[in-house]
């Protein structure tokens, strides 16, 4: 039953048939659930236990990595100090909510590659270096966007600083420039690429004109773009096929839309998500699962046989109103889903099928705040908090509690699962965890 269902699910997933199982080359992994199939990850970890390697990288960013074969991808965004005397200093500027100041320094926004082995860096790449237009809330980093790679090219999307394009052994293929975006309240810019074979997707929504753009992912022109009617969101697109039709499937406050990838007409619509729309959204059998948890709970099961606005129809195979996740995207097992309540440590599982609950929540307080989407391997899901504790639950039926991992720092990042290894994100380190007996200290760059 698992095996057939995990092969149905590989072939429904945006690019699970042009990648390996084994890989983790997109932002939710390679069937686009943050699920890891074949995956052996540790399950108990501390700084002196259970890690193959640990560097630091350079900057800040809170975009997750990648890991393709023996390679890994990580962004980040370097403020070089070099100041332009021409802008305000971020001291003299007015008050902001939040306390988010513009910048008035150049940043190097940066693609690394490092061995996966090692964790040694194998190249970096400068690919912009600008002053950010505006500033983003102290939660967030001018790197917030996950690469994508399928193998061949490696896309780094820096937001308004620009999209790259580099193949694994670090050619500069192309650059583009997409103009700024003007985030409501300059919180900062987050969703991811999304690729499907030649055709790469960007959603960008936004306090002003918010767009979604297809690009030739070989080039970088564009393919089609449209206007959306949409506010601040932060949901990576998923692309899905569905009775010969590939489908662009973007979640926002207004609707969730469905474009076709081949030449971006709208398929169908549904409204009923709240506002600032985070999770991604999740396949699951002949419907597509999207959420929000900001100024209220949704979540809706929508028919992806659907065409034109679906909202209070048949199409809508379920909903919820409670429970729902704001920032982590959902993670999906077969058919059990698990979801995080809005930011915080109250964990709970719904059937996948009907939205009936499977296990009801479940407060964690080790981990009250957590931004990172939760991810599951070998029988296992994982909760990252901010704190730097990573709660291993079993897929039992009863979220049996395995450990409490504790290391040093703040993780805002998700962690990506290959092999028999995780790999985990502060805002210092990448950490690379695996089932050893002890860390090689002379190899962490600490």
């Amino acid at each position: 039953m698992f095996v057939s269902l995990l092969f149905a699910l590989v072939l429904q997933s945006s690019d699970a048939s042009q990648t390996r199982l084994n890989d983790w080359p997109v932002w939710r992994g390679p069937l686009a659930t943050g699920a890891a199939p074949e995956a052996t990850p540790p399950t108990e970890w501390t700084e002196a236990r259970n890690i193959r390697w640990k560097v630091r990288v350079p900057g800040d960013g809170t975009a997750s990595p990648i890991v393709v074969g023996d390679v890994v991808f990580v962004l980040t965004a370097v403020d070089t100090g070099r100041v332009d005397p021409s802008l305000p200093r971020p001291e003299d500027q007015p008050k902001r909510v939040f306390g988010i100041t513009h910048p008035n320094t150049t940043y190097r926004f940066e693609v690394h590659r490092l061995d996966a082995a090692t964790g040694a860096t194998v190249w970096s790449k400068v690919a912009f270096e600008k002053i950010p237009h505006e500033g983003h809330h102290g939660d967030a980093s001018f790197a917030s966007a996950s690469p994508v790679c399928d193998g061949r090219r490696v896309v780094a999307w820096f937001g308004s600083a620009g999209l790259a394009c580099y193949t694994r052994d670090g050619q500069q293929l192309w650059t583009r420039d997409l103009g700024p975006a003007y985030v409501g309240a300059s919180l900062g810019e987050g969703a991811s690429p999304a690729l499907h074979g030649d055709r790469l997707v960007v959603v960008r929504d936004q306090a002003r004109q918010s767009t979604i753009h297809c690009l030739d992912a070989d080039t970088g022109q564009t393919i089609w773009e449209h206007d959306r009617d949409e506010p601040n969101n932060w949901a990576t697109p998923l692309i899905t096929t569905h009775a010969g039709t590939t489908q662009v499937i973007t979640a926002g406050t207004n609707a969730v839309r469905a474009y076709r990838l081949d030449d971006g007409e709208l398929l169908w619509q549904c409204r009923g998500l709240s506002e600032n729309v985070t999770p991604s959204p999740v396949r699951f059998g002949d419907t597509v699962i999207c959420m929000s948890g900001y100024q209220g709970f949704s979540a809706m099961a929508i028919s992806l046989a659907a065409r034109g606005d679906v909202t209070g129809t048949d199409a809508v195979v379920w909903s919820l109103d409670r429970d729902t996740p704001y920032v982590p995207s959902p993670v999906l097992l077969e058919n059990r889903l698990y979801v995080l309540k809005s930011s915080s440590g109250v964990l709970s599982c719904f059937d996948a099928a009907t939205g009936k609950t499977l296990v009801p929540r479940r407060r964690l307080p080790e981990t009250p705040n957590i931004y990172a989407s939760p991810v599951a391997a070998n029988g296992h899901v994982y909760v990252c908090g901010r704190n730097g504790i990573t709660s291993v639950f079993r897929d039992d039926g009863q979220l049996t509690l395995v450990a409490h991992n504790v290391l040093d720092g703040r993780v805002d990042a998700s962690p990506a699962i290959a092999g028999d290894a995780m790999y985990l994100r502060t805002r210092q380190f990448l950490y690379c965890l695996a089932d050893e007996a002890t860390r090689d200290d002379s190899a962490t760059g600490d």
